[in-house]
């Protein structure tokens, strides 16, 4: 009986270790990539300025970001259909080769920017042919939303625009700040609470073991 009893009490304290290491476990995939929800607008001869970053900030110096117009489609010319794009960044640097020619020497990203999930592509002298959808990408982030969409709308010069922000919104730095301190917050509490019953586990043992020894003891 008292075997199983202890059996019974090891297996409910197992089941309580484990269930607090998977909830402890922080979690993957969360990262998402977030373009500007509004149009931007530019002034033709203008340097705009797509805003989009990763949240939560993340380094993504050493992923691929890819910049491209959705809505254009393969050259019918072209024997291999291949897809170019405003701006492909690969390896840690511009990758010219799928380039769209219009856009040669007109487009960059923020190489100090990178470093925290800034991938705001700049473009220099707007057309009107730049007009439209522009998709940012990453396709190997870990997170369900990899990618962005952002509109273009180009006007004669005669409009005054804003640039806008080539850093995401502080506030939205304040909420991320403000997340990651509650999860290591919670992962403290987790790892607090892990310890304390794992302690507790190795007293029971070793005291169920010393009263064994004790019992043996006086039936001798």
């Amino acid at each position: 009986m008292d075997l199983e009893l202890n059996s019974f009490s090891l297996s409910s304290v197992t089941l309580i270790v484990l269930l607090l290491i998977f909830s402890c476990t922080p979690a993957e995939g969360n990262f998402r990539v977030i373009g500007s929800p509004e149009t931007i607008v530019a002034a033709l001869g203008d340097d705009i300025i797509l805003p989009c970053h990763v949240q939560p900030q993340v380094d993504v110096t050493g992923l691929t970001v890819e910049w491209s117009k959705p809505d254009l489609k393969p050259d019918p010319n072209d024997r291999l259909r291949r897809v170019e794009y405003v701006h492909l960044y690969r390896d840690a640097r511009e990758d010219l080769d799928m380039k769209i020619a219009e856009y040669v020497k007109r487009t960059e990203l923020f190489a100090d920017g990178l470093t925290r999930g800034n991938i705001s592509l700049k473009i220099t002298n707007v057309t009107f042919e730049d007009e439209g959808r522009y998709k940012c990408f990453i396709p190997k982030l870990k997170g369900h939303i990899k990618s962005s969409i952002i509109y273009l709308y180009v006007e004669p010069k005669s409009v005054t625009t804003e640039t806008p922000l080539q850093t995401p919104d502080p506030k939205e730095e304040i909420d991320t700040n403000v997340v990651c301190a509650g999860e290591v917050l919670i992962t403290a509490v987790c790892v607090s609470a892990l310890l304390t019953i794992l302690s507790a586990v190795v007293f029971a043992v070793y005291w169920r073991h010393k009263l064994q020894k004790q019992e043996v003891r006086e039936r001798l």
